[in-house]
């Protein structure tokens, strides 16, 4: 990986040193490895469905009837709450509930405190939230 970073930096360097005379030509000569990882980062984040962010779970449940529980707290809080999204999660054996889309910790936590009157046991978890709407 050090070599192809510094093969990386040797020709940016000599493309800067290059580009002072506007009248030469650069050859760039690179290790086809370069290509190879280039293309890689490309398809992850093209495959990657989100991104780090935080959400707020606001329900956890295991046993013979967990998932409908999950489903009736999350129309419960979509009720009160209907611009937050809400999603049902299933990580074995627990069904949860969790809030949001927020990009900071400290998004979350503002949120959480004008929830925690309804939401007692509520609390902010590291999470792949979707992208954030552009305006």
């Amino acid at each position: 990986m050090k070599g192809i970073f510094g093969l990386v930096i040797f020709v940016f360097l000599g493309l800067s040193i290059f580009g002072q005379n506007r009248e030469s030509h650069v050859q760039v000569i690179q290790d086809p490895r370069v290509d190879t990882l280039l293309a890689k980062h490309r398809y992850l984040n093209q495959n990657k469905p989100g991104i780090e962010g935080w959400r707020i779970q606001i329900f956890f449940e295991s046993g013979n009837y967990s998932k409908r529980l999950a489903i009736e707290a999350k129309s419960a809080f979509v009720e009160k709450y209907p611009d937050i999204p809400a999603y049902v999660i299933f990580h074995e054996p627990y069904y949860k509930v969790r809030i949001g889309d927020y990009r900071t910790r400290m998004q979350a936590e503002k949120f959480l405190k004008q929830i925690e009157q309804e939401y007692p046991n509520a609390f902010v978890v590291n999470d792949e939230i979707n992208f954030p709407k552009l305006d």
